[in-house]
């Protein structure tokens, strides 16, 4: 799982709320680095997801191109607030501006968006993206998925995986374009989950 290259809405000055913006100057060169790099971590792909929003999929194009594979685009992938209670996204041009004012783990069963009668939840996105890890585990066996997303939904992965109750005590941080590996294992008696590193970002040194 890898997170989005630095979009605008990234950066500490942005104040246009909550829309779907592209990648920063920065964010082309994070995206451009790792199509460089990953290949030769990772020689082979089987599968490339990625979240619909603007920032990951701009992220997604440079590898795309390094690996010749076509790209399937995945709204449970989408960050935390842009899809409704049935888990179906928000149009892109008309995305919820606000967020509310308290963090989604605080109200785990309230509304991440309020103002919107169908925003969905800090569970019901732990439910999008647990419900896509679980399909790709029965649907991809022995095969490598690369997923590019956002930071929260590598956070609601670590939650689905860790079996986190529904509130969190500690963040997981990843910074953009940093890389989470997890791996599936067929071992009936043992943890089927192996995480072997998160946000790793060798290919951002020289950046």
């Amino acid at each position: 799982m890898i997170r989005h290259g630095q979009s605008l809405v990234n950066l500490e000055g942005w104040n246009q709320g909550n829309t779907d913006e592209g990648l920063t100057d920065l964010g082309q060169r994070q995206a451009a680095a790792l199509a460089h790099w990953l290949p030769t971590k990772l020689p082979t792909m089987d599968i490339l997801y990625c979240s619909t929003m603007r920032r990951a999929l701009e992220t997604a194009a440079p590898l795309c191109a390094a690996y010749n594979i076509t790209l399937q685009r995945e709204d449970r992938l989408r960050e935390v607030g842009n899809n409704r209670l049935d888990h179906s996204p928000y149009p892109n041009d008309d995305l919820p501006r606000d967020y509310a004012d308290y963090w989604g783990s605080e109200r785990p069963f309230n509304s991440i968006t309020p103002a919107m009668g169908e925003g969905e939840s800090w569970m019901h996105f732990r439910t999008r993206v647990g419900s896509f890890l679980e399909e790709i585990v029965q649907r991809h066996r022995q095969q490598t998925v690369v997923a590019i997303c956002h930071g929260g939904v590598v956070e609601a992965a670590f939650d689905h995986i860790f079996n986190v109750g529904p509130w969190r005590r500690c963040e997981v941080w990843l910074r953009n374009s940093g890389i989470t590996q997890f791996e599936y294992v067929e071992h009936p008696r043992r943890e089927t989950w192996r995480l072997h590193y998160h946000d790793r970002a060798d290919h951002l040194n020289d950046l």
